[in-house]
C-alpha cells in the first residue's frame, strides 16, 4: 500500500490518471451492474451523477470517497475534490455547487443525496481525517494553490411527490 501510496502522490499520476482511472472505473461499473469500481481495490468508490452546471445533461462520474458514520440513516459521504493535484477545481465539484441534490451509485444501489460545501472548522476537522485516511491528498494540496473542495454527501429522506 505504501508503493500505491507513493505512486498516486507523483506528477507523473496526476497527469495519466484523470484519463484512465475513470474510463477504468466506468467499463467496470457497467460490467458488474453497478456494484464493483476497479478503484474500490485502493479507496471506497461510488459513481456521481449530477447535473452540468452549464450544460443541465446528467453526468456520470466515479469518484473515491471517505465514508462517515456506520450504516444505517446517519450514513454519509465525503467527497474530495482533488482533481489529482491539478490545478483547476474538478468539473463535478461545480456541478454540486450548482445543483447539490444528486445521487450515488453505491454497491448496486442507487441513493439520491445532498451534497455540502465544508469550510471553516468543520471543513479544518473533516480535511484531518481526509489525510489520515489517504495520504497522498497532502501531496496534492501542496502542489496547487487552490484550497481542495470537500463535500459531504447525506441522504435525503424520500422525495416529495
Amino acid at each position: 500500500m505504501r508503493v500505491v501510496r507513493r505512486v498516486s502522490a507523483s506528477r507523473g499520476f496526476a497527469r495519466v490518471a484523470p484519463y484512465v482511472i475513470p474510463a477504468l472505473d466506468r467499463g467496470v461499473h457497467r460490467l458488474t451492474r453497478g456494484r464493483r469500481l476497479l478503484s474500490t481495490a485502493m479507496l471506497p468508490g461510488l459513481v456521481l451523477t449530477s447535473t452540468g452546471a452549464r450544460s443541465g445533461l446528467p453526468r456520470r462520474t466515479p469518484l473515491a470517497c471517505m465514508p462517515e458514520g456506520g450504516a444505517g440513516a446517519g450514513r454519509s459521504w465525503i467527497l474530495v475534490g482533488s482533481n489529482f493535484g491539478r490545478p483547476g477545481h474538478p468539473a463535478w465539484t461545480h456541478n454540486l455547487l450548482a445543483q447539490p441534490r444528486v445521487s450515488i451509485s453505491l454497491r448496486g444501489a442507487d441513493v439520491t443525496v445532498t451534497a455540502v460545501l465544508l469550510e471553516g472548522e468543520e471543513r479544518a476537522a473533516v480535511w484531518a481525517a481526509a489525510l489520515a485516511f489517504w495520504p497522498p491528498y497532502a501531496a496534492y494540496q501542496k502542489r496547487i494553490s487552490r484550497e481542495i473542495r470537500l463535500f459531504r454527501l447525506t441522504p435525503d429522506g424520500p422525495p416529495a411527490e
